[in-house]
């Protein structure tokens, strides 16, 4: 009865976790590793040919994107996942497989010139194609007796639609334990999907903290604060561009701009155009629109029974080819353009940022985690230019992050979560899904709660039927991420991170009374004096 860590381990993306059980291999998830590369994508610490199961939290590519790549090196066991997880993938991964063979493309382009071998994609649009082979599919809190000793049951994780925590009974020479997968943990309160299940009791949890350090800032209202930057942005004649991933937070911005126009609050435009540029967001908005029993919550389920589509408003554009995506840049009216990918690291998005990002009238708006290493990052940080496409561009657009737009808990909502567990109390809380100086510091936090609790690294073997760690496991040397010829240093952006911390703080005092706020002034003033001297 051992696990083994195998991705997400000190990092936020590339989920990959191993039980080893009764012969079998079961792995929980199977992801991609985004922005700052740690460890290989290309590679697997185990042999994909002797794995018999794996399981899926949700289709984001951080959690599923290496399973065509595990069937192209000899996987032919089962996937087993919720009907609309199943479904998100399938779309998600052939997208992600365009990706892979165009990055391949490139490179081969480039190293041809240079003398340099061939590249291979991680995996191809066929390898993508396979996966369907190989998936089945359950409801929430369906049973599934999956193998010998080993029951599965998923519960609605809130994240993102068919998103999952997964609750799994092994049994092993007579030992029996429980354990919890929490997947990605959802906010509460988002529209479209259901806030995520908690559970009363289990003996080890495998648990995210990818906000285990901060809350989000307070957002009395998404649309009004929406509304309000379009609507500055479209005074000023520029275009609201806004990086997000083309699954779930896509579709939550339609939500809210359909709110926005139902009420006319964009006074400058009220009828201003929106404009969704990918391919890869019209296929999900169609799923999103489809057979959705036992998945939505109760506002989404009232506007589909009144007949409401909850996408639907007017001048509301999808584009499809490459040349209607480029004459949005050719284009002069204001307008909100949405396009993946939400961290800025591929795809359409950087051609509307290296148009967009040198106009001082133009906004450009991030609504999810920006990934160490990755240009999203980079422009929240603050940079003054950045290098696209072979070409320096000043960043003059105003740059805003709401982080309030999470589909991720926060660090309350996850210590709520986590809380809750207490009947049997877990023996053991493995704290994943955190950068390096997050997992452990979440770690700790719910160590003053009395739990048992640390931050595996990559590799780490534990044996849950004895409750004691095998191997140690090592965390993979941290290189400093090259964007596009800026380099990012792993102490700065640590730094930048905090600097955030002590904004929302700030934020968060106001109405506090004077004494305080004066003596936390005085203390920041120190602070900063001590470092200028």
């Amino acid at each position: 009865m051992k696990l083994s860590f195998f991705g997400a381990d000190q990092c936020v993306t590339g989920s990959c976790h191993c039980l080893e059980i009764n012969g079998k291999t079961i792995l929980i998830d199977c992801g991609l590793q985004q922005g700052r590369d740690e460890v290989s994508n290309g590679e697997f610490p185990f042999n994909p040919a002797n794995v018999d199961y794996v399981l899926v939290t949700h289709a984001h590519i951080d959690h599923s994107g290496r399973i065509p790549m595990l069937i192209r090196q000899g996987f032919h066991g089962e996937i087993l996942t919720t009907r609309l997880t199943a479904d998100l993938m399938r779309i998600m991964l052939l997208d992600s497989a365009h990706i892979q063979e165009q990055d391949a493309e490139w490179k081969n382009r480039k190293g041809e010139r240079a003398g340099r071998a061939p590249v291979e994609p991680l995996y191809t649009i066929e390898d993508a194609q396979k996966v369907g082979e190989f998936l089945q599919t359950c409801e929430y809190q369906e049973t599934v007796d999956l193998c010998e000793g080993v029951t599965v049951q998923f519960a609605d994780a809130g994240h993102l639609l068919g998103s999952a925590s997964i609750l799994m009974t092994l049994r092993e020479n007579g030992v029996e334990k429980t354990i919890i997968f929490s997947g990605d943990i959802g906010n509460v309160d988002q529209p479209i999907i259901r806030d995520p299940v908690h559970f009363t009791g289990a003996d080890y949890v495998v648990m995210e903290s990818t906000y285990g350090d901060r809350n989000h800032t307070e957002v009395w209202s998404y649309t009004d604060d929406l509304a309000k930057i379009i609507d500055e942005t479209m005074a000023r004649g520029g275009n609201v561009v806004i990086p997000s991933f083309a699954v779930g937070r896509t579709q939550e911005l339609l939500y809210f701009i359909r709110e926005i126009k139902d009420k006319n609050m964009v006074k400058s435009n009220p009828d201003f155009p929106v404009y969704i540029d990918s391919p890869l967001a019209k296929q999900a908005t169609q799923i999103f629109t489809g057979d959705l029993r036992g998945y939505l919550d109760e506002q989404a389920l009232e506007l589909v029974a009144d007949g409401t589509h909850m996408f639907s408003f007017s001048n509301l554009h999808m584009t499809e080819t490459v040349d209607e995506s480029r004459a949005l840049n050719e284009d002069r009216t204001p307008k909100v353009i949405i396009s993946a990918s939400g961290m800025c690291d591929a795809g359409r998005i950087r051609h509307h940022l290296k148009h967009n990002l040198w106009r001082p009238e133009c906004t450009v708006a991030f609504v999810g985690y920006q990934g160490e290493g990755t240009l999203g990052r980079l422009l929240l940080n603050g940079a003054e230019s950045v290098k696209m496409f072979g070409e320096e561009i000043n960043v003059r657009a105003q740059i805003v992050n709401y982080t309030g737009l999470s589909s991720h808990a926060d660090r309350d909502h996850l210590l709520s979560w986590i809380a809750d567990i207490k009947e049997p109390k877990p023996q053991h809380v493995f704290v994943v899904h955190g950068d390096r100086e997050v997992a452990p510091f979440f770690a700790q936090t719910i160590q003053g709660m009395g739990f048992t609790a640390h931050a595996p690294q990559y590799t780490e073997v534990y044996d849950l039927a004895a409750d004691v760690q095998l191997e140690p496991g090592y965390l993979p040397e941290r290189k400093a991420k090259t964007v596009e010829g800026s380099k990012i240093s792993p102490a700065y952006e640590r730094l930048v991170s905090v600097g955030q911390m002590v904004v929302e703080t700030i934020k968060r005092a106001k109405g506090r009374d004077n004494k305080s706020l004066a003596n936390f002034a005085d203390q920041l003033k120190k602070v900063l004096e001590k470092w200028e001297a």
